[in-house]
């Protein structure tokens, strides 16, 4: 429902509401509400308005009010005494306001206790209707809007699982290739021999070791092997700073969720050629920092690939570990920093 919808929907319940207040009055005191004097119809209709508006602003408080509670409660299809205990104070006062208000300055006559009786006793059921009403459309389109974003994760999910199983193709091809150019390469050539053993290490951990979860020794070996295999193609003068806690063994996590931070790393390493990755154990917070040098010439072309990565690894995250994980990144004219802790719990 839009606004102007929303407006429209109030108007035409505020006014209903007014109407059957005066009905209600008039027929316990036996008067005839087509017979109107002139007095009697200019305080009918400043009555009408100042019990619409009131209504109206009463609408925009139980709104509010609604989503209070709902926000509260944590059975949120179910109300509890208290809010409607609350909201019927409110209405108490709101009623007796209107009601003071339109003897006193409207039609200046005496209060009379079976009126107030009257318009205390049907308001707070009318009121007490619309706030219920209020209440569930508030939680109609909570539920339309849960809906939805379930709606989406499940597709977010088979796309990801659609492109996962896409990505597997290459993979898998790459990891029969090299088994056959392993035996192709000369005995005596020991450096590609183990260079092609660690590519295939790499990829049988992506396509046959691992299943849903691993455990965080499974992942640091892999890591390490991964490193070790990105340090042949790097210069000598990298520097290289590792450290993984020790009492990351046992702890289930999703895989491949730093590796592509790591990736990063090397790939865009410039600078003072330096790299530090730190991974440690906090309660049951993985914690890991990851650093490389730049230099202050490198291209606003790196920053881009460097943000298509991380927004790939961002989806991820929210599929995998929904709010319980934080991803920071910082940037400097020499260093660019990626902080990523998950929660395990």
């Amino acid at each position: 429902m839009n606004l102007k919808h929303e407006w429209i929907n109030t108007f035409f319940i505020a006014l209903t509401l007014s109407i059957c207040l005066f009905i209600v009055v008039d027929i316990a005191y036996d008067e005839r509400i087509w017979e109107f004097s002139a007095f009697t119809l200019k305080a009918r209709i400043q009555a009408l308005g100042v019990t619409f508006v009131a209504f109206y602003l009463a609408s925009y408080g139980y709104q509010r009010m609604a989503q209070l509670f709902i926000n509260k409660n944590k059975d949120k299809k179910r109300a509890n005494w208290k809010e409607y205990v609350f909201v019927f104070l409110i209405n108490f006062i709101l009623l007796n306001f209107i009601h003071i208000f339109i003897i006193s300055y409207i039609t200046e006559m005496d209060f009379r206790w079976r009126e107030s009786l009257l318009i205390n006793v049907t308001g707070s059921i009318l009121l007490l209707l619309y706030y219920t009403m209020i209440r569930n459309r508030i939680l109609s389109k909570s539920f339309v809007e849960q809906s939805l974003q379930l709606e989406k994760v499940k597709v977010d999910q088979l796309e990801t699982e659609l492109k996962f199983l896409k990505s597997q193709y290459h993979p898998h091809f790459l990891f029969n290739a090299l088994n056959t150019i392993y035996f192709q390469v000369d005995e005596k050539n020991k450096e590609a021999k183990q260079s092609i053993e660690q590519l295939s290490d790499l990829l049988r951990y992506q396509l046959y070791d691992i299943e849903k979860e691993v455990t965080m020794e499974q992942e640091i070996n892999y890591l390490k092997s991964y490193i070790a295999f990105q340090q042949l193609r790097m210069s000598e003068r990298l520097v290289l700073d590792l450290y993984f806690d020790p009492e990351l063994k046992e702890q289930k996590i999703h895989p491949l969720l730093f590796q592509p931070l790591i990736e990063n790393a090397f790939k865009y390493v410039r600078g003072e050629y330096r790299i530090q990755l730190e991974m440690k154990l906090n309660g049951s917070q993985i914690q890991s920092e990851i650093k490389n040098s730049i230099s202050q010439s490198q291209n606003t072309n790196n920053k881009k690939e460097k943000g298509i990565g991380i927004e790939n690894l961002k989806r991820r995250l929210d599929l995998l570990y929904p709010n319980k994980y934080n991803l920071e990144i910082k940037q400097t004219e020499s260093m660019f920093v990626v902080n990523l802790t998950i929660s395990t719990d």
